[in-house]
């Protein structure tokens, strides 16, 4: 499998490391439900899915990758810092 970093090119998915699905942090002010679903639900479809990989042995990016979970395929790569996964500034 090979990732599309955007800063260094396509390179070979060993330079990454897979840290998970890529999840929507709920506000500082969040209930307690919204919370434990984020820490503790997860899904997992069989099909396209966010995540987060980083770029290990390159330039130290962590990217919201888009992969169809069943075939592998990458649908979209983009840095994390753009994708708002933080929740609001």
């Amino acid at each position: 499998m090979r990732l599309t970093c955007p800063l260094c090119g396509e390179r070979d998915r060993r330079e990454f490391y897979y840290k998970g699905a890529a999840l929507h942090r709920p506000a500082p002010d969040a209930d307690l439900d919204a919370w434990h679903d984020y820490v503790n639900l997860r899904e997992n479809p069989a099909g396209p899915l966010a995540e987060l990989w980083y770029h290990e042995m390159g330039c130290g990016s962590w990217l919201t990758v888009t992969r169809n979970t069943a075939t592998h395929e990458i649908l979209e790569v983009a840095l994390a810092s753009t994708s708002g996964l933080g929740g609001p500034a």
